[in-house]
């Protein structure tokens, strides 16, 4: 069992021993699977290949607004949830303590990709889709062909992380224009970081207001692994870094080099970049903090100047590749299955609020200010009461 996993392991014991201690008296199974090859779609109380669940706080009160979460042991039933990678950890670590609460509910979280999630919920195959980015027109488009009404609810906020391995002491920070040079549509077919060193050099005479370059790159292999296509971090790494070089390049629809290795899975991604001592890549901010002796993130200059990802700079907006997560919820998935909106009542209380955040054990994306919180309460009361009166 791999150091990540035996994190993975270790965080969905914890939480569980944490979640019993917090109001059920049934007796877990002494038989509890191992998450060393756990399955996608695996039981969210058994543990994922997402980082390590989180520890609640004792004394905790849900936010203004929201119903009380049901009482311990009355659920039953089942919950499917699949989607992002990135939110995957956070629904993972909600879905483990609400399950350990209610012991008759099975609730299963897979993270194979915001694309591939929004295809099944759109198909009334999921109850929750996990999202690193709001869902497409196209995907609204899809949604409403089915008769999937939805509901979106933020629940934290991510910085997109650029890493590299821990043993790569030559590169330290990377601006909006080497990060297009290195992995944009130019880049295809380099394998060299220096051979992209005159394109970048060349772009910065254009682009003077996104990252100062940090030319010349080391004559060294370059190996990108990343996230596909059907991920939502790729398509925020795409709007958020490469669109913009591409349009003050006068470049329409720039987009990611295809000749890298894709993964709709982080862990695959963080297992790549630490193999390759000279590699490239980049994942959610919470696969960082779980692996730290094997990768390290790289300061992004997106024309500010160089900013490392922090719970700090993330939430002051000073790191330049930040982004919101979500959940959509689906409202005939809550008309019908009456174990919903309990679970996501408990998301909204106890996930958000004691399970992310930047404390030892929580699931290390930063925590929706106050205000924002109860904004998403708001509305989840709102269309959630519409949907039961209705």
């Amino acid at each position: 069992m791999n150091s990540s996993k035996r994190r993975i392991f270790a965080g969905a014991i914890a939480l569980a021993l944490v979640a019993a201690a917090c109001g059920s008296d049934d007796d877990s199974s002494d038989d509890a699977p191992t998450a060393s090859d756990a399955p996608a779609g695996t039981d969210a109380a058994a543990g994922t290949d997402a980082p390590a669940g989180t520890e609640a706080p004792a004394g905790s009160e849900a936010p203004a607004g929201s119903d009380a979460p049901a009482e311990a042991g009355s659920v039953s039933g089942s919950i499917a949830v699949s989607g992002s990678s990135t939110v995957e950890p956070i629904s993972a670590a909600v879905g483990a303590a609400f399950s350990e609460l209610n012991p008759d509910l099975a609730i299963t979280v897979d993270g194979p990709g915001t694309g591939d999630g929004f295809a099944q919920f759109c198909a009334g195959e999921i109850d929750v889709s996990d999202a690193s980015r709001p869902i497409s027109e196209e995907e609204v488009a899809e949604c409403e062909a089915s008769g999937i009404d939805f509901i979106e609810l933020k629940v934290a906020v991510d910085g997109l992380s650029v890493i590299t391995s821990a043993e790569d002491e030559a590169i330290t920070c990377l601006s909006f224009v080497d990060l297009y040079a290195l992995l944009g549509p130019d880049a295809t077919g380099l394998s060299n970081w220096a051979d992209a060193s005159a394109s970048a050099d060349e772009i910065a005479a254009t682009v003077t207001d996104l990252g100062a370059v940090n030319t010349p790159y080391p004559d060294a292999d370059l190996t990108v692994t990343a996230p596909g296509e059907e991920s939502g971090t790729f398509d925020s790494f795409v709007e958020l870094v490469i669109t913009p070089v591409g349009e003050a390049l006068g470049i329409e629809d720039a987009n990611v080099r295809p000749d890298y290795t894709a993964s709709p899975n982080d862990n695959v991604i963080i297992e790549g970049i630490a193999a390759n001592p000279t590699s490239l890549g980049w994942v959610g901010f919470a696969f960082v903090e779980e692996n730290l002796d094997t990768i390290k993130p790289i300061q992004v200059d997106g024309g500010a100047g160089c900013v490392e990802p922090s719970p700090e700079t993330i939430a002051s907006g000073e790191y330049p590749v930040a982004r919101d997560l979500f959940i959509y919820v689906s409202v005939p998935a809550l008309a019908e299955n009456p174990a919903l909106a309990p679970f996501v009542d408990f998301y909204l209380s106890e996930g958000v609020t004691n399970l992310v955040g930047a404390d030892e054990g929580q699931v290390p994306y930063v925590r929706l200010s106050d205000e924002d919180l109860a904004a998403q309460v708001a509305a989840w009361d709102a269309q959630e009461t519409g949907t039961r009166e209705g």
